[in-house]
């Protein structure tokens, strides 16, 4: 799926992609699309990687590379099987003296095991750092006039980058966090009273405090897959369509030989994209057919309330044949179109590149 850069706008309180602007009647969308949306990671883990083994140890565990990261830099990750399967995915950043993996919290558990069962005579240590982190994420457009306005200056900072910066008596973390559709920046501090009072901060410099349904209207309308509902552990990355994930020039790591071998044949039988959906609203996991034969699955489906009516959008997996053949794809009581992401209003199939 590629993802389409948002165009300039004289209007700045609106959002425009493809020539098109869009709002929403609900206040807390409107503000991650429109001005600064507020909200709490709690749902966010942190793994720290410790050792003089470090940087080599972790380059051979994950699809992007680690060794060329200097200190403030991030990189987005898959961690494979030897079979090029998808186990978890996180974004690496590099310190000094120290590696972090920032991932879904679920995952820590399970991730921190999988990765230690590979430590052999390596001299690595990991550590589940995330009860000691307390997180706040800002999204939208005035997000970086906000934190302007705080004094954490967010000039040059790349995408996913960090930097530690002073604030009162604290020092945060600041992250800028992926983002396709707004901008995004993740602020982390040590204690859950400097989390507050941060909040608070932000609040009366004018974010908008927004819940989870608003974050997953904004994730649908970005197009970014979430591990354990769009990426599964039988997933091939190439599949995902998330090429953020992976470099070709890195050296080996585990389960490279699948995904070089998928590089070398050019494609994969199944692709990840987006869907604007016509009829009753499916389930997550419904399956899509086309000419009766197996053509895909939904994998996220929501309602998005946009000013010009509700629309009915999901992201899943299609046949790159069916793609490429524009074939009409159904499922039990209507229709999914492929769309290019992030969203447009007035996009009625995928990108070329989609396909």
């Amino acid at each position: 799926m590629m993802l389409m850069t948002p165009a300039a706008s004289s209007n700045p309180s609106s959002t425009v992609f493809s020539g098109v602007a869009f709002s929403s009647p609900d206040p807390q969308l409107n503000a991650l699309l429109h001005g600064a949306g507020l909200a709490s990671l709690d749902q966010t883990g942190w793994i720290s990687v410790t050792g003089s083994d470090r940087v080599r140890w972790l380059n051979g565990m994950a699809t992007n590379s680690v060794q060329h990261l200097t200190a403030g830099d991030g990189a987005y990750n898959f961690f494979l099987n030897a079979q090029g399967r998808i186990q978890a995915d996180g974004t690496i950043f590099a310190t000094l003296d120290e590696l972090f993996i920032e991932t879904n919290r679920r995952q820590v558990e399970t991730l921190i095991p999988y990765l230690d069962h590979y430590i052999i005579m390596d001299d690595v240590e990991l550590a589940d750092i995330t009860d000691k982190r307390h997180g706040l994420t800002l999204i939208g457009p005035q997000a970086p006039a906000l934190l302007t306005q705080l004094g954490l200056s967010v000039d040059g900072l790349g995408e996913p980058a960090l930097r530690k910066l002073p604030w009162n008596s604290s020092e945060i973390t600041l992250i800028r966090a992926h983002s396709p559709l707004a901008p995004r920046f993740e602020l982390w501090v040590t204690t859950s009273e400097e989390a507050q009072a941060l909040r608070q901060s932000l609040e009366a410099a004018g974010a908008t405090p927004t819940d989870e349904a608003a974050l997953e209207s904004l994730r649908i309308l970005e197009g970014t897959p979430l591990y354990s509902v769009d990426i599964r552990d039988r997933d091939l990355p190439q599949e995902t369509n998330q090429s953020r994930a992976l470099h070709f020039n890195k050296g080996c790591y585990l389960g490279q030989e699948i995904v070089e071998r998928i590089r070398s044949r050019g494609n994969v039988h199944r692709t990840f994209t987006a869907f604007r959906l016509e009829g009753t609203l499916p389930a997550s996991g419904t399956a899509l057919e086309s000419s009766g034969k197996s053509a895909g699955e939904l994998t996220s489906i929501i309602v998005v309330p946009l000013e010009s009516g509700p629309v009915q959008l999901a992201l899943g997996y299609a046949r790159r044949e069916a793609l490429d053949r524009h074939e009409p794809l159904q499922y039990p009581g209507g229709a999914a179109h492929p769309i290019a992401s992030p969203f447009s209003p007035t996009a009625t199939e995928p990108s070329p590149s989609a396909s």
